[in-house]
């Protein structure tokens, strides 16, 4: 997994804390609606900034540390310079990932002739949101995945992933109910490798192949 790291996606999660209502009003609205249902509004955001803090001090400058810290950087109404801040930082992590999808499209793009047809496929009809059901490997060279992908963006069913000429395989570990996020293909000697970025739990997963069979169960 080159571009769309666990690491990028771990990034991603917090973006969420940086998210702001424009006005007081709309945040004395929200936090209006949650009494209206009994719900306490600053011990639910202590909680949630609780469970994302060691994300959050990892990935953001030390100018969001503090708040961070007394736990006001979602349980308050921010400041204009703490938006400023948000904004300037999301415009950059969005810049970034732009970024990242235009090398790795470019790459895609120089490789893809050369590419299984197949393997085109795999990558081409994303799988993402789709649930692994069942994982079998019968022989050495031989990986199957079957996926539900009534969650995601093709096929609407059941899919049978049957890699041939297994190279590489890691992790083992890959799991029933994980839930395939996103992918990269890349070229190889001998056909293709397949990077899968795996949640349920978070895994970057890899796999290098001589080709695929895609199999739609109707």
């Amino acid at each position: 997994m080159n571009y769309f790291t666990k690491e990028w996606f771990e990034e991603a999660q917090i973006s969420r804390f940086l998210l702001f209502p424009e006005t007081k009003k709309e945040w004395d609205e929200n936090v209006a609606w949650h009494v209206s249902e009994g719900l306490h509004f600053e011990e639910i955001q202590l909680n949630r900034l609780q469970i994302a803090k060691k994300d959050l001090l990892r990935f953001l400058p030390a100018f969001f540390h503090p708040y961070i810290q007394d736990g006001t950087l979602n349980s308050q109404f921010p400041s204009e310079e703490l938006k400023k801040m948000a904004d300037q930082w999301r415009m950059e992590y969005d810049e970034r990932t732009k970024a990242k999808g235009i090398s790795y499209r470019n790459y895609y793009n120089s490789i893809k002739c050369s590419l299984p047809e197949n393997a085109i496929q795999l990558f081409e009809k994303s799988l993402h949101d789709a649930r692994v059901t069942s994982i079998e490997m019968p022989t050495k060279d031989t990986f199957i995945i079957k996926l539900d992908c009534r969650g995601g963006y093709h096929y609407w069913t059941d899919v049978t992933l049957t890699f041939a000429g297994v190279k590489k395989l890691q992790p083992h570990s890959l799991s029933v109910g994980s839930i395939w996020l996103y992918d990269e293909v890349y070229l190889t000697d001998t056909g293709f490798e397949l990077h899968v970025l795996f949640d349920g739990p978070l895994m970057e997963f890899t796999i290098s192949a001589e080709n695929v069979t895609i199999e739609v169960i109707s």
